[in-house]
């Protein structure tokens, strides 16, 4: 029987998922690139990484160096563990409820 119990809240929420889903295809992301891809206002993305951030899922680093600060996110260790944990949940419910 499936605990669903063990679903990561914090990254079960669509945003989020979309977040993390995102961060795992490549090494970070920029903070425009996650908006323009997402469709997030600025309030709504920024809450949704500082969410992450504070769980320590997300790393987040600030580039001055060029004519626009620039900030990108990643995962940290344990969001990748955290997100595997949470994608090999919910494959084994997709698997429970196919007919056999």
């Amino acid at each position: 029987m499936i605990d669903f119990d063990q679903l990561d809240k914090l990254i079960h929420e669509k945003s989020r998922l979309a977040i993390m889903t995102l961060l795992a295809t490549r090494d970070d992301w920029s903070f425009q690139d996650l908006k323009a891809e997402l469709g997030l206002s600025d309030g709504n993305l920024i809450t949704h990484l500082r969410t992450l951030v504070g769980a320590a899922y997300l790393q987040e680093s600030y580039d001055e160096t060029g004519s626009r600060p620039r900030t990108t996110y990643r995962l940290t260790a344990a969001g990748r563990k955290a997100f595997k944990t949470h994608i090999d949940l919910l494959e084994a419910i997709v698997k429970a409820a196919k007919p056999s």
